[in-house]
């Protein structure tokens, strides 16, 4: 049930007008699903909007948002813009020392967070902010261990409803006057980008790009009412804030809060989502579980699993498609719907799956043909925390596994001389909060958002992403080298988890990896291997001989493949480690920060290129409670197998 409101607030209460008793929310707390109506959301947005109000948020303040998805966080960023205020969501799980540098550079005041973990980094941000300038008041949802808390500002979010239901009753007319004074040129969300070349930047995005950039979204794929979500990605990110908000808000669907991320995937199945997102890297972990269950299967359960997949990657997407194919491989097909791709479906909770998107980074083609070919039509968008991640769209029977798909609705592409992709229309940031400098850099005189990636425009229209424009080099020999292209085929096979790979300017590639613990445990387990935790299995010989088949298998794909035969991977190793965030090797997105790593791990770039068997590295990591550790290996070096270039066709 669309409506032609033009800002957030005045979309929540059209629904609640148009739609009362419809469910708006579900939130699964302690194994029960609970539910809030259109009218119960706009209910509670309005006392929490007039409890901010009473204690002295107004128009033009930053509230800063932080915890899971939970619908309290979500009315919050209502109540927020309802004030003609601005929400602010941090990600959970950053450390008090990322968060404090976002909170002072919005000047941050007020902060609604979900419970103790997040109020206990808060208080301690307000020990680390400068200058004096403190948080002053921190709202908590939930009340589990904050007791006894007596620090200045806390507040608890039953609370502030009451104070804001006070407020309301002695103030009559402000809630309606300030919702309706919100413009849709305001700024609807700051949005802080990953920091992957250094310091976050705040987008400050409007009501009316956010609102085109949902309505496109809704209108291509035909969403409405009867439609369901599964909100489980971080707040800050901007997809979340396309589907959970922008999208909710327009469609008028329902917003489904697992209970906790652990639970997603059988929460998923309970409610049986309609639509849904995830990056790349939530359906590689679903495809790796799905891998580990086979594994683990009896011997006619794998043959069977294998005969029809094989079938599924070779006329599925067809059948999805409504392509033509053979009667014969039909009634296969159907035959592997009731004995694999349905029970598969109903597994990974996409039994009533109509619409999946996936976006944040690229999509190996495999993994996303693997999606397709059992009857989950996955479909690639393409977008930037500054485009409202809205660029392109894939439009059903138009998909591509190579591209990311046309223009969406309201969007103009263009490739500059050097290759990069510019954007310019209905979903381009305003500006970045507080640095002018940054947004002329980014936006250029004819209003086109400079991208930062590499791509071509197909005969179709279709955009075809290539890597960071950054990122893409040549070989010393001039071969192009793109190395997400590469790593994202490593991480197809479940075994990988992460790769990063090296190359520019060098004579050929190598590839540094992250094993799937869980994935190559249990291959370990099931060949009698012991180990004694994570660097002990990865160092193990029967370990690196697993992955160097994968990179084989790699090889031999790129190999065949015109123009990228040169990148082939001479040499690997396995990392001692995992990548991780609070070791800023990732962005809190899981975007792999490639200058940060080569530099850090610069002693085994070094072996592998200088002809050296193995490497000693001591590195230091950050645990979860703040303390510091070091973790050492001596790691070996191996040769990938490689496979002479195919030559195309003159």
């Amino acid at each position: 049930m669309q409506t032609k409101a033009t800002t957030f607030p005045r979309l929540l209460l059209a629904h609640a007008q148009q739609q009362p008793d419809a469910p708006a929310v579900r939130e699964k707390d302690l194994g029960i699903w609970q539910t809030w109506s259109w009218a119960m959301v706009a209910r509670e947005v309005r006392e929490i909007a007039c409890g901010l109000a009473s204690l002295g948020f107004k128009a033009g303040d930053n509230l800063a948002i932080v915890g899971a998805n939970r619908p309290h966080l979500y009315m919050a960023v209502l109540a927020a813009q309802s004030l003609r205020g601005v929400p602010v969501p941090l990600y959970q799980d950053a450390v008090a020392g990322e968060m404090v540098f976002m909170l002072e550079d919005a000047s941050i005041e007020f902060v609604i967070a979900e419970d103790q973990e997040q109020v206990d980094k808060l208080l301690e941000c307000r020990e680390l902010k400068k200058q004096g300038a403190g948080i002053g008041h921190i709202v908590y949802d939930d009340p589990r261990g904050l007791r006894h808390y007596d620090q200045p500002g806390l507040l608890g979010y039953d609370k502030l409803r009451e104070l804001g239901r006070a407020f309301d009753a002695a103030h009559p007319g402000f809630f309606d006057e300030s919702v309706a004074s919100v413009e849709p040129g305001d700024v609807a969300v700051i949005l802080y980008t990953s920091g992957t070349t250094g310091r976050p930047k705040g987008v400050c995005q409007t009501h009316a790009s956010f609102i085109a950039a949902g309505r496109g979204g809704v209108e291509t794929d035909r969403l409405g009412p009867g439609d369901n979500v599964m909100s489980y990605l971080p707040m800050a990110w901007v997809g979340d804030h396309l589907f959970s908000v922008a999208q909710w808000l327009v469609g008028g669907f329902t917003l489904n809060c697992p209970e906790s991320s652990e639970t997603v995937m059988n929460d998923m199945r309970e409610i049986g989502p309609s639509y849904y997102f995830g990056p790349p890297r939530t359906f590689e972990g679903l495809l790796t579980a799905v891998s580990i269950r086979m594994e683990d299967a009896a011997a006619p359960k794998r043959w069977l699993y294998a005969k029809f997949m094989a079938l599924a990657r070779r006329v599925g997407s067809d059948i999805l498609t409504g392509a033509p194919v053979g009667l014969g491989d039909r009634a296969m097909y159907a035959l592997g719907n009731l004995l694999v791709y349905g029970p598969l479906r109903n597994v990974l909770g996409m039994s009533r799956i109509r619409v999946a998107y996936t976006a944040g980074a690229a999509i190996g083609p495999d993994l996303f043909r693997f999606y397709r070919s059992i009857g989950v039509n996955l479909k690639q968008l393409y977008g930037q925390t500054e485009t409202c991640a809205y660029v392109c769209l894939q439009q059903d029977g138009k998909v591509k596994l190579q591209t990311v798909g046309s223009a969406a609705p309201g969007i103009e592409l263009r490739i500059a001389d050097d290759g990069e992709v510019l954007v310019r229309g209905v979903s381009v940031l305003k500006e970045y909060y507080k640095r002018p400098d940054a947004t002329a850099e980014v936006l250029d005189a004819d209003g086109y958002f400079h991208t930062g990636d590499a791509g071509v425009i197909d005969a179709e229209g279709h955009l075809r992403i290539i890597d960071r424009a950054k990122d893409v080099g040549r070989l010393a020999g001039g071969a192009i080298f793109a190395p997400n292209y590469i790593e994202n085929k490593l991480k197809f096979f479940p075994q990988i988890k992460e790769a990063v790979c090296f190359g520019n300017a060098r004579d050929e590639v190598c590839a540094a990896i992250n094993i799937d613990f869980e994935a190559v445990g249990n291959w370990a387990e099931r060949h009698g291997l012991a180990y004694g935790g994570y660097v002990d299995l990865a160092g193990k010989p029967e370990a690196l001989a697993l992955i160097g088949e994968c990179i084989a298998k790699v090889n031999a794909d790129l190999a065949s493949e015109d123009g990228m035969g040169e990148t082939q991977i001479a040499r690997f190793l396995v990392l001692h480690k995992e990548l991780d965030p609070d070791d800023d090797e990732l962005t809190r997105t899981r975007k792999v920060r490639r200058g940060f790593i080569a530099d850090k791990y610069r002693v085994l770039v070094d072996a592998l290129y200088g002809g050296k068997t193995e490497q000693y590295i001591e590195t230091q990591v950050k645990f979860e409670d703040g303390r510091t550790g070091v973790v050492n290996a001596t790691l070996k070096i191996v040769e990938a197998k490689t496979f002479p270039v195919l030559k195309a066709a003159a």
